[in-house]
């Protein structure tokens, strides 16, 4: 390819993607997130509301959820920690 044809297929690609940003933000990462963060919402909230719904499954599922909320909890501290060192560390 030669310049002229590549300046032309990067002018063609940012047009399109303007186009498609002024179509109710469908392609803006705002929507993509504000969508994914939703969905998972409304999975977790579906499937607490069944696991509480069967008497015989809820403390099973209340381990679980301890379970993932204390892994959450190490992980938040352990990526706390490397931030705080790679700006605060020793160099």
């Amino acid at each position: 390819m030669n310049a002229t044809s590549k300046a032309w297929m990067v002018a063609a690609s940012v047009g399109v993607v303007e186009a498609l940003k002024d179509q109710a933000g469908m392609c803006r990462w705002n929507y993509a997130m504000r969508s994914i963060h939703q969905y998972t919402k409304n999975k977790v909230k579906s499937s607490l509301s069944q696991a509480t719904s069967s008497s015989s499954v809820v403390p099973e599922k209340i381990m679980m959820k301890q379970q993932r909320d204390h892994e959450m909890k190490q992980s938040e501290e352990s990526l706390r920690k490397f931030m705080y060192l790679s700006c605060w560390g020793p160099n």
